[in-house]
């Protein structure tokens, strides 16, 4: 049933559901790369889209940027509309030097500033991690088709202009491959709700080399990273 965030009908959804931050990119991804699309939701311009892939139902509906927002709506997803995988698909900055732009990274776990996490956890550290199934099947697909990506841990940050840099140094020697802005939240409220959750990010911009990708290519330039998510389902 609709919710304060979501106007769209019960069954509305695919069990799978792609999430990018930018709704225009959720746009994008719809009218791209699925077919028999129909719009199923457009409160606060969050707009939300339900096709297939390869005759597959799969959605794809944006997050907004950061924890808090992603938080909402992921949780409406599941608990409201019975979604059972949700995606994040999206962009991260690079801190370490084994990556590089437009790398493909799929997160298994997120560490963060944020505490949401220790919220729902009494206090104390959760371990952000993705779901294994959706992690592997995201491997194989990027196999299978021959598209090199790279397995690690992201940092989702509360704070895109951050006072300390120096944690990027502390990123990097801890392993950590890419910052961004929303997996922790995302796996933190499947695990709380019994749903399944992954990140995929293509690196758009280098912490440390300054390189980074125009606007439109963040927006419209991810094709490979959509066809190792695609591929997944």
């Amino acid at each position: 049933m609709p919710t304060p965030h979501i106007e769209a009908a019960e069954g509305a959804f695919a069990e799978t559901v792609l999430m990018p931050g930018d709704p225009l990119r959720a746009k994008f991804i719809a009218d791209t790369f699925l077919e028999d699309v129909v719009q199923v939701n457009a409160v606060r311009n969050m707009f939300g889209y339900t096709g297939s892939y390869e005759g597959k139902r799969v959605s794809v509906m944006g997050s907004g940027m950061g924890i808090p927002s992603l938080s909402i709506y992921a949780k409406e997803l599941i608990t409201e509309y019975g979604v059972k995988n949700l995606i994040r698909v999206g962009s991260c900055g690079a801190v370490s030097k084994e990556v590089k732009v437009r790398d493909i990274l799929v997160g298994m776990g997120a560490s963060t500033d944020s505490g949401v996490n220790r919220a729902r956890f009494g206090g104390y550290d959760f371990s952000a991690v993705a779901d294994w199934g959706l992690t592997r099947a995201a491997v194989e697909s990027a196999e299978r088709q021959g598209i090199a990506v790279t397995v690690g841990t992201l940092f989702s940050a509360d704070l895109f202009y951050t006072p300390l840099p120096e944690m990027f140094d502390r990123m990097e020697k801890l392993g950590v491959l890419g910052v961004e802005m929303e997996a922790a939240g995302l796996f933190g409220v499947c695990a709380e709700f019994g749903a399944k959750g992954l990140a995929v990010c293509t690196v758009s911009d280098h912490i440390r080399t300054g390189e980074s990708l125009p606007s439109d290519e963040r927006e419209k330039g991810f094709s490979d990273m959509m066809k190792v998510v695609l591929g997944s389902i």
